[in-house]
């Protein structure tokens, strides 16, 4: 039987980011009068990514686990240099910790902002969560899958070319004169390359074609495709190693 690919289901977490987003930023409006500088309404309101959450929670029951299986609330893990974490998605049954998914996005217009505070989350959330597991907070038999998704808003500011400032030393040869559209890929390729998280997902959305569930795949690295595809071989892993132990 030919494998589902999720593609309509993924348009759909895509126009439902940008339509709760709008109505988000709307009703902060209506209550207060007045709208948040920038974006910061609907960075804060929350609730945009739960598509996304949502569809990977349908992915991982489609894989054979049951909902008991599936947290998308409650999902607090050990961490190794702060006590917990708090992840989007965690798939965790018969005591072992099968796959833990981080959901970012970042809209603009103020790029600059918030791109270095995204590079840090998730540097620190992998390290964290990986030292953990290797100091033994979680009783596993098979290394925990973890996986990188973030939507960036295709906008002609983060496409545009940034220039760094090097006072000291030149910058890698990659980041040089790169928009931060290239930054993210870079970013994400190299959360994958250097072991952090075993797949990451980067996708770009305009808000204008958004809400139809528009959005581009700039790197066939960092494809819908093949993440879903890495995160439905560590269920069918956890699930074939279990039924060995049986």
């Amino acid at each position: 039987m030919k494998a589902r690919n999720y593609k309509n289901e993924l348009a759909e977490a895509v126009a439902y980011f940008w339509k709760k987003r709008t109505v988000q930023s709307e009703k902060q409006g209506e209550a207060s009068g007045t709208k948040d500088a920038g974006n910061r309404s609907s960075v804060t309101g929350g609730a945009q990514l739960d598509g996304f959450i949502e569809l990977f929670a349908k992915i991982a029951r489609d894989s054979g686990l049951t909902d008991s299986e599936i947290h998308m609330k409650e999902t607090t893990l050990p961490g190794y240099y702060r006590p917990t974490k708090e992840w989007d998605l965690v798939l965790y049954a018969d005591g072992d910790l099968i796959a833990s998914v981080e959901f970012k996005s970042h809209i603009g217009p103020s790029f600059g902002n918030n791109f270095n505070n995204r590079v840090e989350e998730a540097l620190g959330s992998a390290t964290d969560l990986r030292t953990a597991y290797r100091e033994g907070a979680m009783k596993q038999s098979i290394k925990p899958w973890m996986g990188y998704f973030m939507l960036l808003e295709d906008h002609p500011k983060s496409a545009t070319p940034v220039k760094v400032r090097e006072p000291y030393f030149p910058v890698l040869p990659d980041f040089k004169e790169a928009s931060y559209q290239r930054r993210y890929v870079e970013f994400c390729r190299r959360l994958v390359l250097e072991g952090l998280y075993d797949s990451a997902c980067l996708l770009f959305s305009a808000e204008s074609t958004g809400r139809s569930g528009d959005f581009t795949e700039p790197s066939t690295g960092l494809d819908f495709i093949q993440f879903s595809a890495s995160f439905i071989g560590a269920i069918t892993a956890f699930i074939q190693n279990r039924d060995m132990r049986r």
